[in-house]
């Protein structure tokens, strides 16, 4: 088991945070998930029709990331907010990554919403997980940059486990060693607002529609709210 924690010093600071963690056991990466396929295409298609576009940074969603970035000392413009450079390289591709079945879901989930997401292989965790201000120096492998080591800086807000950093400047970059590949049977996928009163109906629609597309190739999921009134789950 797992607890995941939202602690004292970012729930203050970001009082009406709402993270929705969907999680799944019993994955089956290997095999076709046709409906997170045919949301991708869903998507694509208006694109193309000029019927939807991703938010970007005028929206209020991505405004309020862009906001804290810039509150504890990222720059969003070059650091941007996971669903924020989702929806730039859409809007100017005119496609979505497809990375692996659980992957491309939250993907999709997180740029039709303009809610930024994430997902750690619990299996690679180890002991519980904070979301927390960096004390400065904890280290992080970047997804993908096996043997780059960088260090979070000083106050910027992480994921973090007993190890090291699962994802630095919130919401911006996933960590290697933790990452969803199409052989992780055990996930938590975050989903996050910062703004519950305005969007938390979007986030609840979004973390319905995640647990939809991998409920057909999971043995069970389930989601659970972290926000500064229920700080902690375990899962």
């Amino acid at each position: 088991m797992t607890t995941i924690r939202l602690t004292t010093a970012v729930a203050d600071a970001f009082p009406d945070t709402l993270i929705a963690v969907v999680t799944a056991t019993g994955l089956r990466g290997r095999e076709a998930w046709p409906a997170t396929a045919a949301a991708q295409e869903d998507l694509e298609r208006q694109l193309a029709a000029g019927t939807w576009a991703p938010a970007d940074e005028t929206d209020p969603r991505i405004e309020a990331w862009h906001t804290a970035y810039r509150s504890f000392g990222t720059n969003p413009r070059r650091i941007r907010p996971s669903v924020d450079a989702l929806g730039r390289r859409l809007a100017k591709k005119g496609s979505l990554p497809r990375i692996n079945p659980a992957v491309d879901s939250y993907n999709a989930v997180s740029v039709r919403h303009g809610l930024p997401a994430g997902a750690f292989d619990l299996d690679r965790v180890t002991g519980d997980v904070e979301l927390r201000y960096a004390d400065g120096g904890e280290a992080f492998t970047p997804l993908g940059e096996v043997g780059t080591v960088e260090n979070a800086k000083a106050g910027e807000i992480i994921y973090i486990d007993t190890t090291d950093v699962l994802t630095r400047h919130w919401n911006h970059r996933d960590a290697h060693r933790t990452r969803v590949t199409e052989d992780s049977t055990h996930v938590a996928f975050a989903l996050e607002t910062l703004h519950a009163i305005r969007d938390g109906h979007l986030l609840e629609t979004a973390a319905a529609e995640l647990r939809d597309l991998l409920a057909g190739h999971s043995t069970q999921s389930a989601v659970h709210y972290l926000s500064p009134a229920h700080p902690q789950i375990t899962v």
